[in-house]
């Protein structure tokens, strides 16, 4: 079975090659990729033992989506000035700001944040990743709502850096 970890780094692999199409199988779990197009077929995915569609749709979908678009893929965060550093996605996933619908958004914009601040959690496969600032500052802007679906390299939040 495929692991998430094993999926992050074919699609490295694939947006860093000249590969435009790749498609891998193995053990009943397949993974189509295709960069600078919209994917419109549904393909059914094993990843560790739990069942994956792969779709591109702008909504927020209760199925977990593994699919990226190389418009989309961000090697290394990209800063809109020297002073700006965008937090990104490392995953697909579901973007919340906030531990539960309860508790208050770990950041809001003026907070000052440390490198390992929490800022946000991205849901990807019933699994909670908490995603620190990397940088020490003040959010400036935040890019998504709670609740939005996110892509892998997404830009998340603005911070200006201290």
């Amino acid at each position: 079975m495929l692991k998430i970890q094993e999926i992050r780094e074919i699609i490295k692999l694939i947006d860093q090659s000249s590969i435009e199409k790749f498609t891998y199988e193995t053990d009943g779990a397949k993974i189509k990729l295709e960069k600078g197009s919209t994917v419109q077929n549904v393909i059914p995915v094993q990843v560790e033992e739990q069942s994956v569609v792969v779709q591109k749709t702008p909504e927020v979908v209760t199925e977990k989506v593994i699919e990226q678009k190389a418009a989309a893929v961000v090697e290394t965060p990209v800063v809109a000035d020297a002073s700006t550093y965008e937090v990104v996605s490392p995953m697909v996933g579901t973007f919340y700001a906030a531990s539960s619908p309860e508790a208050d958004d770990f950041v809001k914009v003026g907070d000052k944040v440390s490198a390992d601040s929490i800022v946000c959690i991205v849901e990807a496969m019933k699994l909670f990743n908490e995603i620190e600032a990397e940088v020490s500052g003040e959010i400036v802007e935040i890019l998504v709502k709670d609740g939005q679906l996110v892509e892998y390299g997404q830009p998340l939040f603005l911070v200006k850096k201290d």
